[in-house]
C-alpha cells in the first residue's frame, strides 16, 4: 500500500542504504538540505505533506537506483534493516588528479583506460564507466580538501553550473565549474575563488566529464 508513512520511510531507507542522512540524500540530489526533514512531512496544522515526484526522481537518479528498487523500499517500509534491499557498493578505478594528465589513463571519450589505476570501494553504486580522482593539495579549497575523492561519470550529461573534470589536448586535467560552452570555446570557473576563470578554445578540449559527487 502506498501510504504517506511508507513513502517517507522508503526515503529514509534509501538514505541509509547509501550511508547518508536524509539531509545528505537531499543535498546529493541537488535539493534543499531540509527537504526531507521530519518537520517537513506535516504542515503546521497537522496535514500530511508528500514528497514531490520531482524530488523522488532526483534522489533515485542521484543514488543510481531505479523506480522498482524504490517501490521495493516502500513495500518493505517498517521492516528491519537486514530485511530491506542490501546496501549497494561499487569498486571503481582510482587515480590522483595530479597524475591524471599523463598519457595512457583515459580513452578518447574520457573513460578510464590502461594500467596504473588503483581501486577504491565506494559505499554506493555508481554508473558504468565511473572512476575516482583523489584531490592532492589545497588548490580546490574550500569545496574540496586534500585527499577528498571525486566521483566522475564521463557518460553523464553536462550542464551549465556543473562541477566537471576537463582534459585538454595538451594533457592538462583540471576540476572546474562549467560556466559556458559553445562551438568556439568553453569558459570554466575555478572551484577555489582565489584562482581566475579560464576560457579555452574548443579545439583544445579533449573531453569534459561531470563530477557526480565527492567522498569526503
Amino acid at each position: 500500500m502506498l501510504s504517506h508513512d511508507r513513502v517517507w520511510a522508503a526515503i529514509d531507507a534509501l538514505a541509509e542504504r547509501n550511508s547518508l542522512s536524509p539531509s545528505g540524500l537531499a543535498k546529493r540530489a541537488g535539493l534543499d538540505s531540509t527537504a526531507f526533514n521530519k518537520s517537513k512531512r506535516r504542515s503546521s496544522d497537522g496535514r500530511l505533506r508528500w514528497p514531490s515526484t520531482e524530488s523522488l526522481s532526483k534522489i533515485i537518479e542521484a543514488t543510481s537506483s531505479s523506480l522498482d528498487e524504490f517501490l521495493t523500499l516502500v513495500q518493505n517500509a517498517g521492516q528491519a534493516a537486514g530485511d530491506r534491499l542490501p546496501a549497494q557498493r561499487s569498486t571503481v578505478p582510482l587515480l590522483g588528479i595530479a597524475q591524471a594528465g599523463a598519457g595512457g589513463f583515459f580513452d578518447d571519450a574520457g573513460f578510464p583506460a590502461g594500467h596504473g589505476w588503483d581501486l577504491i570501494e565506494l559505499p554506493v553504486r555508481t554508473a558504468d564507466g565511473a572512476y575516482a580522482l583523489q584531490v592532492q593539495g589545497d588548490s580546490m579549497m574550500p569545496v574540496y580538501r586534500d585527499r577528498d575523492v571525486l566521483i566522475v561519470e564521463p557518460g553523464a550529461a553536462v550542464r551549465k553550473g556543473d562541477r566537471v573534470v576537463v582534459k585538454t589536448t595538451a594533457g592538462e586535467v583540471m576540476a572546474k565549474v562549467l560556466a559556458r560552452r559553445s562551438a568556439r570555446d568553453i569558459e570554466l570557473l575555478s572551484i577555489n575563488p582565489a584562482h581566475p576563470a579560464r576560457t579555452i578554445a574548443a579545439v583544445e578540449i579533449e573531453w569534459v566529464a561531470r563530477i557526480a559527487w565527492a567522498s569526503q
